[in-house]
């Protein structure tokens, strides 16, 4: 969380823009809380949407939240106008709020909540940049890209995405610094598991995954012959009776849990992790150097959490199960790979060890980004940010 900011109101402006998924939210609050470490005085304003999970998140943050008003894109006549009109208005409200507390510097996070703000702060001269986690680019970081002095990506695969004339960061993606610190200890404390028992941790992210659920409690009898594993099962609140229900009568130890803030301790009590690819997932797996098997989100037409998926299974770190969304199809597929990999310490070990090897440093990059911004906005950050740039930047190339 970020640590509590000073009563002067005149500290330097950061503003972030995106929302709407843990994803887009979670990176920037690390790097705000590495900017606030190297800048005490600093401020901060998130420009996100109207979601639920926005609000939920960064009700923690000491930080200003302005939601925008942001209809979803479609090419239906009479929905055009009015995402049309939604998009001016949210771009008028941020020239009107730049020109009032002008920011030192604008982050996209992705999202089309980042648009308005990175496009108004790009025409009124205010640096900006973007955070590209996932390894093809969105279309709002293709269509800002442009306009923005630097792209933090965490693959080496996003290079390729970007045009000429785009400085393209590969970073690592940013983690909460929980994630360096949580223990298996202190993970099994806080979720009532028991220590003696390996733990599977199922996961879909902060909202849920409906066919990874579906899928693990049809595995259920499966999971009860494993006796010396537990199940830790993060199920999103829309699907918590539905998850209950499955598991009821089948005698499988599990702790199910709807939403936690916690995530960095469920990943650390973890042996193996069950979840969906998306970018600020992965972050996290890779931080904590933990097994997984990964179910792409099936629904995107670019497929991005499939691209994901193959970057940290080509090293060998993640097992790819597809989801064909019927779990009578993905149920048999994925016990295969609980199979394999529930009873051979080994392997997981050494996929921990290769999820690692991707790059993703943790608080590290959240330190590198937090450093590039504060050079970008004119600050100067702390007298060693030279030389933990030049040590840990894995990748600068200007195409």
């Amino acid at each position: 969380m970020i640590a509590q900011a000073p009563p002067a109101t005149d500290g330097p402006l950061f503003a972030f823009a995106g929302g709407g998924t843990g994803g887009h939210l979670y990176p920037a609050i690390a790097v705000a809380e590495a900017i606030r470490q190297r800048q005490p005085d600093a401020r901060f304003v998130f420009f996100g949407t109207r979601r639920r999970i926005d609000r939920q998140i960064l009700d923690r943050v000491e930080c200003e939240f302005v939601p925008q008003e942001l209809p979803p894109l479609s090419w239906v006549p009479w929905r055009v106008v009015n995402a049309f009109l939604g998009f001016r208005k949210a771009c008028q409200a941020c020239r009107e709020r730049f020109m009032v507390d002008r920011p030192v510097v604008v982050i996209g996070t992705g999202g089309m909540a980042s648009v308005p703000p990175v496009r108004e702060a790009a025409r009124a001269g205010i640096p900006t940049a973007l955070f590209n986690p996932d390894a093809l680019p969105g279309r709002a970081n293709r269509h800002l890209a442009r306009v923005s002095g630097c792209v933090f990506a965490q693959f080496e695969e996003t290079i390729a995405h970007f045009p000429r004339g785009v400085q393209v960061v590969v970073s690592g993606c940013p983690v909460r610094p929980e994630f360096q610190t949580a223990t298996r200890g202190g993970g099994v404390e806080r979720f009532g598991l028991d220590p003696n028992r390996k733990t599977l941790l199922i996961t879909g992210a902060s909202q849920g995954a409906r066919t990874v659920n579906q899928a693990v409690v049809a595995t259920a009898d499966y999971l009860a012959a494993q006796r010396d594993w537990q199940v830790l099962h993060l199920t999103g609140v829309a699907d918590f009776e539905l998850v209950s229900a499955g598991y009821r009568g089948r005698g499988v130890p599990v702790k199910i849990v709807a939403y936690t803030e916690q995530m960095a301790e469920a990943m650390a009590a973890a042996d193996l992790i069950v979840s969906r690819a998306g970018a600020s997932t992965l972050a996290e797996i890779i931080a904590v150097g933990r097994a997984s098997i990964l179910i792409p989100y099936p629904f995107h037409r670019d497929q991005h959490q499939l691209v994901n998926a193959r970057c940290l299974a080509r090293v060998g770190g993640a097992r790819i199960v597809n989801d064909a969304i019927d779990p009578v199809a993905n149920a048999p597929a994925l016990r295969a790979a609980l199979d394999e990999l529930m009873r051979a310490d080994d392997v997981r070990e050494k996929m921990g060890r290769a999820a690692r090897s991707v790059g993703g440093q943790g608080g590290g990059t959240a330190e590198v980004i937090a450093d590039r911004l504060l050079e970008m906005s004119g600050l100067r950050g702390d007298a060693a940010a030279g030389n933990r740039r030049a040590t840990r930047l894995e990748t600068v190339k200007a195409l």
